[in-house]
This record gives C-alpha cells, sequence and structure tokens, in this order.
C-alpha cells in the first residue's frame, strides 16, 4: 500500500462544519451505540463528511469528526489515512474514476482504460484535471470480475466497458447526463449477452424437481 498523507495545507479549507442535516444524521448514528463505544461510528460519520466536502477529506474534518466523538485527532487520522476509500486531497467536481486493475480487469482491457484517464483527465493519478471536473485512481478489486472491465464513480459501478463506452461515460458525467451505472454492453447483471440461456420456460422454474421438463 502506497503512503497516505493529507493534502498540502495551502489546499486545506480554514474550517469545516456539519451542515445541520448532517450533524443530526451523525449523532443518529453516535445513539446507536452504547455509551463509550461512539468511536465505532468513524467510518460511517467521515464518510459522510467526505460527501460533503465534495469527494474527499480536509484536515478540518478529521478534527470536528474527532470531537464529535470525543476520539483523540490522531485515531481519526488513521481512519483516514488507512482505509484508501477516503480521499485525502481535492478530487474532480463531476467525477471521480476508480479504474480496478486487478488481474480480471486488467486481462480484460483497463489497462486500456487507464490509458483513457491519462489522455482525457491527467497523466498522473491524484490530479485533477485541467477544468478541475476530473480526477481518477487506479484502485485493488472491486468485486465486479464477472462484468470487467469496471470502473467505480462516486457510488456507482460501471462495467463490460470498452475504450468507446467508456468515452462515452465520461462525456455523461461531463454533461450532467450519466448513464444508468451497472453493465455498459447491454446485459442485464452478469447474465449472458443476448440474455439467459438457462431456465427460460416458466415451467421449467416453477416445476418440481420429479416434473420438471427434461428430468428423468
Amino acid at each position: 500500500m502506497s503512503v497516505r498523507r493529507l493534502a498540502p495545507k495551502e489546499l486545506q479549507p480554514a474550517s469545516f462544519a456539519f451542515t445541520e442535516e448532517n450533524l443530526a444524521w451523525a449523532r443518529r448514528e453516535i445513539a446507536k451505540y452504547p455509551e463509550g463505544r461512539q468511536a465505532s461510528a468513524v467510518i460511517a460519520i467521515m464518510w459522510r463528511a467526505q460527501e460533503q466536502c465534495g469527494g474527499w477529506v480536509p484536515e478540518p474534518a478529521i478534527r470536528v469528526i474527532a470531537e464529535l466523538l470525543q476520539m483523540a485527532h490522531i485515531r481519526v487520522l488513521e481512519v483516514a489515512t488507512f482505509y484508501t476509500m477516503f480521499q485525502l486531497q481535492p478530487v474532480g467536481k463531476k467525477a471521480h474514476v476508480q479504474v480496478c486493475g486487478t488481474t480480471p480487469c486488467r486481462l480484460r482491457g483497463a489497462g486500456d482504460l487507464i490509458e483513457v484517464c491519462k489522455h482525457r483527465i491527467h497523466h498522473e493519478p491524484f490530479q485533477l484535471s485541467a477544468d478541475q471536473n476530473f480526477s481518477w485512481e487506479e484502485v485493488e478489486c472491486l468485486g465486479s470480475c464477472v462484468n470487467a472491465p469496471m470502473v467505480m464513480i462516486w457510488k456507482d459501478t460501471y462495467e463490460d466497458l470498452t475504450t468507446d463506452s467508456f468515452g462515452k461515460l465520461l462525456d455523461g458525467f461531463a454533461t450532467g447526463n450519466p448513464p444508468p451505472p451497472g453493465p455498459q454492453n447491454g446485459r442485464q447483471f452478469s447474465a449472458p449477452l443476448g440474455g439467459p440461456t438457462t431456465l427460460k420456460d416458466i415451467d421449467d422454474v416453477s416445476a418440481g424437481p420429479a416434473t420438471a421438463k427434461g428430468n428423468m
């Protein structure tokens, strides 16, 4: 795992405060745990802070979370720097692209998707595009191996990508009209292209094991 550090001071906001809505939500999360166990809510609350901050966790937010949970600042900082789901510097305003680079995706073309990121966003990961709307990084397995190659943008995954469909995906985020998440080649979930190949007859599905068609 690479070393993860907070963004430079010049990129950090002067302060952070939860919105009233998010603060109320955070207090409800804390109330789920017994007295003295408030720290158990740190990941959920940090995720909400990241969402509020446009996709990254600034240092002032870490201090606010520590105070809210009555934790030492260093303990919250440890969480922020350990889990790669937390971004420690500003990300693209419209999309932060996480490209899965694990073996199944690599074998199916993830390297080509990374080249698209290098040419369309920035040659280096974790850097903002010229218009500051996009950023990208390579990550480990995101759990959609059967739909490789794939990327995650915010909370959604986009799967079965080619360089062309990935380009259209980026175009969609650029214009504010991204396609629905999931496979981008027309198949349903991880079903075969063209649709299911087994149990297509309703009688096959509803019949018991002794009476199903073809059962000897």
